[in-house]
Formats: structure tokens, sequence, C-alpha cells
């Protein structure tokens, strides 16, 4: 039961009608999409301005209570998830586009805004934003940002961490940090927001950001390339890198398991004449459809002729081309087809890629005959994901991170490439952070948050 006098100034600090209790917190945020345990907060607080969230965090920092930021609840690591006898601060209602500057390029967004409003607003004034996922149209701004979010569209334009050019944070005594300066030269001591991006929420809450924002292309073409092994589509990402600097959008490797699942969940068909060991989905963005496709055409030509594509199939319209991303994003098949699925999204040296995919795929083989396991990414940035069925190598998770993760160590790769890292990775998060680097992330914690408030428990435990 929590303190009626915390409750009270909860209330006080945000609005009865932005605190519930109890049973009345809803079941959603109790958990987020990673499938951790649901754990009920004490309250769930929806703030709707950044002074509201600086009263709350006030007054958890006087009872000293903890406090789980939420966005979307569209993490796959559990660091939305909350803590026994916190509370749980969503920045839903935190929604609104406050500006846009078409001249500068640039669009200003409380945290709670979703990806998607992001996107539609950018694209109704001739801009886009550099970053994509599957989940645009949940998650938000905030969480892209304390998770330094990835996706599609890292390849050309980088992480989110690329895309800020200003913050607004509230630290754990609810001091606001008023970093919304939207210039891209900046050199003025330390870039404090770099060290909320990526965070994770365990040193203060983001409530505001100034996003950059680019050109929207007047061409695009979507290209399913059949290759023969994984040296041969990196053969063929320098080629279209070369010919198309800056304007390769995405390139996506798929490996033939990850296809023939898709395919089969889906109720697609197969996309070439034949199955083949590799299939690329490659975006490229131009200035003319005519030019860009006739591009594409020659280019796939002499790749074919150099032994790299087997097989290409290029989009003749948008339909299509969301036909052949819907073998990409059956990712959120996953679930339903994995009983349940054990996922990995870990980056590697480019070059290791295949190496390690072939590695650890020998090792579940040995270990685990019959089991099933898909291997895609998006490659051309060094991001690999890896699921395996639990329910195919006898419910044994740990064991099968284990053998995934010391590969990892190995290669000399990260156990994280855009995920976070959360409760689900922290056990493993010493794979690819020394002693020294823990001891100095845990020493900005402990200036930033000293009573380790500040999502407790995600990326390593309470110091």
């Amino acid at each position: 039961m929590a303190d009626a006098a915390f409750i009270d100034a909860l209330i006080a600090a945000a609005g009865a009608d932005a605190v519930q209790t109890g049973d009345a917190v809803p079941l959603r945020h109790r958990t987020d999409w990673s499938g951790v345990t649901p754990v009920q907060p004490i309250a769930l607080v929806r703030p709707r301005s950044t002074d509201a969230v600086a009263a709350v965090l006030r007054v958890c920092s006087e009872f000293r209570v903890s406090v789980v930021p939420q966005g979307g609840l569209t993490g796959m690591a559990g660091g939305a998830v909350p803590v026994a006898g916190a509370i749980a601060l969503s920045l839903d209602r935190m929604n609104a586009i406050e500006s846009l500057d078409v001249a500068a390029s640039t669009i200003t967004v409380q945290a709670g805004v979703t990806l998607q409003a992001v996107q539609e607003a950018a694209a109704e004034q001739g801009l886009q934003f550099g970053v994509d996922l599957g989940a645009r149209g949940s998650c938000q701004i905030g969480g892209n940002l304390a998770t330094n979010a990835g996706g599609n569209g890292v390849l050309q334009f980088g992480m989110m961490r690329e895309q800020a050019l200003g913050l607004e944070v509230v630290l754990a005594d609810g001091t606001v940090l008023p970093m919304l300066r939207p210039m891209i030269k900046n050199n003025t001591g330390y870039d404090l927001k770099q060290l909320f991006i990526g965070a994770e929420g365990t040193l203060g809450v983001i409530t505001r950001a100034v996003l950059r924002l680019r050109p929207a292309p007047r061409a695009k073409a979507t290209v399913l390339v059949a290759v023969v092994s994984f040296e041969q589509s990196l053969a063929l990402l320098g080629r279209l890198q070369a010919r198309f600097p800056g304007a390769v959008a995405a390139f996506e490797l798929m490996w033939r398991d990850f296809v023939a699942a898709s395919l089969q969940w889906q109720s697609l068909r197969e996309p070439f004449d034949a199955p083949h060991p590799f299939a690329a989905l490659v975006d490229v963005t131009g200035r003319d459809e005519d030019e860009l496709r006739t591009a594409i055409e020659e280019l796939l030509g002499e790749s074919m002729a150099a032994g790299e594509a087997l097989d290409a199939v290029i989009a003749q319209s948008q339909a299509q081309a969301r036909a052949l991303w819907k073998i990409r994003e059956a990712t959120a098949e996953l679930p339903a087809h994995m009983h349940p699925p054990i996922n990995f999204d870990v980056s590697l040296p480019m070059a290791d890629i295949g190496r390690f995919a072939d590695t650890c795929r020998a090792a579940l083989d040995a270990r685990w005959p019959g089991n099933i396991a898909v291997f895609f990414g998006h490659v051309g940035d060094s991001n690999l994901h890896l699921s395996v069925d639990a329910g195919t190598v006898g419910g044994d998770e740990h064991g099968v991170e284990q053998l995934v993760y010391d590969q990892v160590a190995a290669f000399g790769g990260s156990v994280s490439a855009e995920h976070g890292i959360g409760t689900h990775k922290k056990p493993w998060l010493g794979a690819s952070r020394t002693p020294a680097e823990l001891a100095a992330m845990r020493a900005i914690k402990q200036a930033l948050d000293p009573h380790q408030l500040m999502n407790p428990g995600k990326l390593f435990d309470r110091v």
C-alpha cells in the first residue's frame, strides 16, 4: 500500500486525473513488448507538462520513491517495466508537435509524440525524418531517444543520436536541463544531451527534443536481390554505395531460413523462381524515377555479371514495394510462431557477420539438433538479428544466450545494436563493456542520480 502522504503529494504535483494507483493502473503499463513478467507500480503518473514532470520528480526525490519512465512500451529489453515500490511515469499525454522550421529543417516535439506523427508532419512539408522502425505508430520519440533507436534508416542517416540537436531533460531531483538548442555546431564543453540518449531513463526523463529533418527524396526504388553468399552481399552493398553515394537508404539481408519462415507464416509466394541462400532488400533514393530505375537495372546487370546477384525483383509500384517489405517485417510474427522466440539484437564488425552467423548456427545445431533459428538484419550498419524458437531447444533460454553472447564477445561485437539493455541483457553487458567502462558509467549514474531513483535495476544493478 502506497503511503497516503506520498500519493497526496503526487496528486498535488500532477493533478488528480494524472495519478492512478493500485488495481486502477492499466495492465499495459505493467510491462512492455519484451514479455517480462508484469509488475504493478504503486502509481501510474501521466503528467501534461515539463513543469509537472519536474514537480513529480521532486516529490519522488523527497519520499525516496523510484521512477520508471515509460514511452510507447514497445521496447524489447524490459527497460520500461516497473519495479516493486516504484511509480511508472508515462509521457503519453505530452504528445504535442510544438513547431516545425522548414528553412532550418528541424522539428520540436514533446517526448510522447509517436515516431509516425513526426514522420507525417515532416512529409507534409516535403521533408523526412531519418529513423524508421516497425513500431512507428506506437513508439514515442522519448523512448526512441532513451534507447538510441535505430531501424531501417540508419545506413543513410544514423541512429537517433544523430537526429537529436537538442533535448530538455528533468533530473532525479526535479532540476530541468533546458538543452533545446537547434544548432548543429555547439562546441561549448560537454555535450550533456548525449548522456541521456541511450541511457534508458536511468539518468533523467527526456521531456522535449529538437530533431533534424532532411529533404524527402523525389524518387525511391525498392529491389529484392537474390545473393549466393554473405561475402557477395557485401560486394553488392559496396557496388550500390559506390554508384549511389549517400542514397542507399536500406540494405536488409535475410538468410534463407528467415525468408522461408516469413513466407510460410504470412502465406506469401516465393519472390523468385527458386529459393536462394540470401535475399537482400534494398531501398535507393534519387531525384527522378526513370533515371533511378535505369541506373538500378544497369547496376543489377553488372552485379549479375560479377557473380554477386543471382536474380532480382524491382518493385513496379508502391504496393509492390510494400509487398517486398512485408517479407522483411515478418518479425511481428515471431511471438505467434515461436514458443517463445529467444531474440538477439547484436552488432559485429561487418566483415565478420557471415562467419559469426555460421559459427552460431553450427553451435546451436551441435547442442540442440533440430532447433529452429532465423537470421536477418540491417547488415549495412553491422546489425544482425537472430531469433531461436525456445520450444526447439528445450526452453533453455539461458543456454542459448550464453552460447550466442560468448560468440559476440569472441568476435568483438556488441550485445545490443539498437534495442538497449534494460533488464533482459543486463547479465551480458560485460561481454561488450570492460570493467573500467562499467565503472565510468556507474560514476555518471551516481553523480546525476545519487539516491538511485531513476529506472533502478536497468542497465546494471543499483550501485
